[in-house]
């Protein structure tokens, strides 16, 4: 009732200030009317217009005086606060203040609004039961002709719901990111530029173990080369991908890490005020990336892999002795034989020769059947299909076969590898037996070394479309005379030759041209030997 009676008052000032107007009395100024000449031209507006459009405004409007005393408020002020205008007017605007709100932020707000400026901010404030809510308010002065401050108008909403939906939002945020945290899996949220939105403890613990260089790109470079995926096309890709395996491999570690990789597309937020009504015609998306580490059951596998791989090389290496032996017995042999062929050529018709001429046909004769039993007896070689190869993992095996004759030889492995590698197409036993062959070398030239310290280095990566390894060791080297000679068959250079025939070399080489690739020896490293093996990204063609 009281409410009623309140916009009865105002109802009744209206229409007064409006008959005002219209017919003003016989001596009114003409401050007075120009007063409410808002456009000019005498097009007034009605006082009444003004009135009702603050009066039926959705948002809480008061006028105080400079002293913070209410002279006004509309309905929206009432009904949030639940005082009546009548209970409101000539009360301290303070009426409504809680003791929840800081003292600090209301001299900020009458040091702001003293000096003639709009004050915007949050206060708790308290309704007419008592009951708290969050106020976000604009407080602006009213300057008179003179300049001064006549009144300050207030404007102010609830915003006690929003503040609940923005905390709520926190705490799901921090939920989840301290589940991301806690999940043993790495986690990372990548945009369409590469650029990590997000990512968990796991992840930068990843970071570090990689030197600082971003794991993202490395899933992304083994990814783009497994499966063809493009981060690019990442809204077009569908559902993304689930369960890939990836091998990365840590500098400076000898042991590759392996990682099952699951991707899932996410729609990027979309801010742009005009697509409010439209979807954007450029979607854009961000990747999901989960890696959960897989090396522990991968080695494991690893494992038995290299025990099969370590029974057939050695089944290998015997065979491959057996054709060495009996190629170095041909090769011995064809040397007297030709000598015999040679002397039986010459035209000697004497009798005292004649026996011996008889004597030589006879050798030749037992030389070359002897000859044909040692070609049959050659092992055949066997004829292997290619696959996708990976130059690290290869590289990694072979150490690893090789491991108890580096440790009786005391020799460090220094393991430079790049983290990701393209495969290529090859015959892996033949490739495997090459980098075998250039590691047992660098073994056998350190052993014959009087270093103290004994060193293996190896490298990888990719020039343009090839991939690189570099073997190195800090042993005698090979002198110059050498470096060709040594890949010659049956050509030994070491001291202590033992049970090498002077393939290995040979071999390593006739792999790597196998492949379209090569070996050679950098004539300008110093300290030792260099060996460098190229080979070709496109393939190893007519292997």
């Amino acid at each position: 009732m009281a409410q009623q009676k309140s916009r009865t008052k105002t109802g009744q000032a209206i229409d007064t200030i409006s008959n005002f107007l219209a017919s003003p009395p016989e001596g009114t100024p003409a401050e007075v009317i120009e007063a409410f000449n808002a456009l000019g031209a005498k097009q007034y507006l009605p006082p009444k217009l003004f009135l009702e459009t603050v009066e039926q405004a959705p948002i809480a409007i008061s006028i105080t005086d400079p002293a913070a005393h209410i002279l006004y408020v509309n309905q929206a002020f009432e009904t949030l606060t639940g005082y009546t205008s009548d209970e409101l007017i000539g009360k301290n605007e303070s009426v409504l203040s809680s003791r929840s709100t800081p003292i600090e932020v209301y001299q900020e707000l009458w040091e702001t609004i003293q000096q003639r400026k709009v004050w915007s901010g949050k206060l708790v404030n308290h309704r007419k039961d008592k009951q708290e809510y969050l106020a976000e308010l604009t407080i602006s002065p009213v300057l008179n002709p003179k300049g001064a401050i006549a009144y300050y108008l207030g404007m102010h909403r609830d915003v006690t719901s929003v503040h609940q939906l923005e905390q709520r939002l926190r705490f799901q945020k921090d939920l989840t990111e301290a589940a991301l945290d806690a999940a043993p899996m790495v986690m990372a949220m990548v945009g369409s530029d590469r650029k990590v939105l997000f990512d968990n403890h796991a992840y930068k613990a990843l970071l570090g173990d990689f030197r600082g260089r971003e794991p993202v790109n490395l899933f992304l470079d083994a990814l783009e080369q497994q499966i063809g995926f493009d981060l690019g096309n990442v809204c077009q890709i569908g559902e993304g991908f689930t369960n890939i395996e990836v091998r990365l491999d840590p500098p400076g570690s000898s042991t590759p890490r392996w990682f099952s990789c699951s991707g899932v597309r996410v729609a990027e937020l979309d801010e742009a005020a005009q697509n409010y009504f439209k979807q954007s015609d450029k979607a854009r998306c961000c990747l999901l990336l989960i890696a959960n580490e897989i090396t522990g059951s991968r080695n494991r596998i690893n494992e038995a892999r290299l025990n099969m791989i370590r029974a057939s090389m050695a089944e290998q290496q015997m065979v491959q002795t057996m054709r060495e032996a009996i190629s170095g017995s041909i090769f011995k042999l064809q040397a007297p034989l030709n000598v015999i062929k040679a002397a039986l050529s010459m035209p000697d018709s004497s009798a005292d020769q004649s026996g011996l001429r008889k004597v030589l046909e006879q050798a030749l004769e037992s030389g070359d059947e002897a000859m044909e039993s040692l070609h049959n007896a050659l092992p055949s070689q066997t004829t292997e299909q290619t696959t996708l190869v990976n130059i690290n993992e290869l590289l990694h095996q072979v150490m690893k076969l090789s491991t108890e004759k580096m440790l009786a030889g005391g020799i460090v492995v220094d393991w430079h590898p790049a983290p990701v590698l393209p495969g290529i197409t090859g015959r892996t036993n033949a490739l495997r037996g090459l980098f075998k062959y250039l590691i047992d070398n660098a073994v056998q030239a350190l052993g014959e070394s009087d270093q103290d310290y004994r060193e293996i280095r190896l490298e990888t990566r990719q020039e343009g479309q090839e991939l690189v390894v570099a073997v190195m060791d800090n042993g005698p080297g090979v002198p110059n005379v050498h470096r060709i000679k040594v890949f010659e068959p049956f050509f030994c250079g070491w001291t202590q030759a033992k049970e090498h025939a002077g393939m290995g070399l040979t071999m390593a080489q006739e792999a790597a041209i196998g492949h379209g690739g090569s070996v050679e020896i950098d004539a300008d490293f110093l300290g030792g030997c260099r060996i460098i093996v190229r080979l070709p990204l496109s393939g190893a063609g007519g292997v």
